[in-house]
């Protein structure tokens, strides 16, 4: 998102303006090719630093209620991966979440700039007149419904990668998992876990979206607070914020996306990391998390949370920087 849509008033509260469509087809063209190509670059930049501690999550979220734990948390969870595979098995299977990341990031901005023109065509919201903060959380949610479709089956093979054992018998290589998941349970089996993937994706990218704005532009009312000169703040407006305040805004979001919808992605993972051909039918999303919280309750759904924010923060941070900054300047 282009820092400078950001339009505040001086007294009145902040609202988000809408990007500037003088020629629709071509900038919706520009947007899909921005989104793709911008897109994919940050979220693989972001999934790099981020995948370390991705991999202690899912090992966290997949241990089994009926034995003990096998880790007292993420730091034991570290200190026994590290020991066991080295700093690279942190890395193990990072070729299909790359492959996600870039996909994710880009349908995440592709969808979220097609939710703005759903909004404009049916007259909900206007071109001419500033995007609010309700409907930016709208068209995250809606990019993010759309999106989820897309990461389940890669997160279904990352999942099943980073968990020890998991894909022992695929000898934890992507493509191998890929023809043992479609051997035991065929083309729909690649879409196991998509409510938890859909609940998340579609709430987790409404904060997403909607926390990088409101904190946008938080700062950008306390920049042009006390200036009088329209001139004055229509050049703040059209300024970038400083990269501190940038990485804040990036932040807040992949916290508030990872915290508020936690316990749908614990349950995604549990349901991800069940052994492949196993004999009965495979529990449901609602059986699943019932289960979770049986055994463990609301510590259970949380667990691997902590550490999950802890990566979201600098990751979401570097991918609405790199984002931004190559929309800036090198537009299409």
């Amino acid at each position: 998102m282009n820092p400078t849509t950001v339009a505040v008033a001086v007294e009145a509260p902040p609202v988000i303006m809408a990007p500037d469509v003088s020629l629709p087809v071509k900038n919706a063209a520009k947007e899909t090719a921005e989104g793709i190509l911008y897109g994919s670059i940050a979220g693989i930049v972001g999934k790099y630093i981020e995948y370390p501690f991705d991999t202690v999550k899912v090992r966290l979220q997949s241990q089994s209620d009926h034995l003990p734990l096998r880790y007292k948390g993420p730091l034991d969870c570290f200190r026994q991966s590290l020991h066991a595979d080295g700093f690279l098995g942190l890395y193990r299977g990072i070729s299909a979440p790359l492959v996600g990341a870039a996909a994710e990031t880009s349908s995440l901005f592709i969808f979220e700039s097609l939710g703005r023109e759903g909004l404009y065509a049916t007259g909900l919201a206007s071109r001419e007149t500033p995007l609010s903060l309700p409907a930016l959380y709208t068209t995250g949610a809606f990019a993010g419904a759309l999106a989820s479709f897309v990461l389940t089956p890669i997160e279904l093979v990352k999942c099943k990668i980073q968990v020890p054992g998991g894909a022992s018998s695929a000898g934890l290589k992507p493509l191998a998992v890929v023809r043992d998941i479609f051997r035991h349970d065929g083309l729909r089996g690649f879409w196991h876990g998509q409510m938890g993937t859909l609940i998340r994706e579609s709430g987790g990218s409404a904060a997403w979206f909607g926390a990088k704005e409101t904190v946008t532009a938080i700062f950008y009312t306390r920049a042009t607070k006390k200036v009088s000169s329209a001139t004055e703040r229509e050049r703040i407006l059209a300024t970038p914020l400083p990269l501190w305040q940038q990485a804040i805004a990036g932040a807040s979001a992949g916290v508030s996306y990872n915290f508020l919808f936690f316990p749908a992605d614990t349950i995604k993972s549990r349901m991800q990391t069940s052994p492949l051909g196993t004999a009965g039918e495979k529990p449901s999303f609602w059986a699943e998390g019932s289960a979770v919280w049986r055994q463990s309750g609301v510590r259970g759904l949380y667990r691997g949370c902590g550490i999950t924010c802890l990566r979201s923060a600098p990751s979401s941070a570097f991918i609405f920087m790199v984002f931004d900054g190559l929309k800036r300047h090198f537009p299409l």
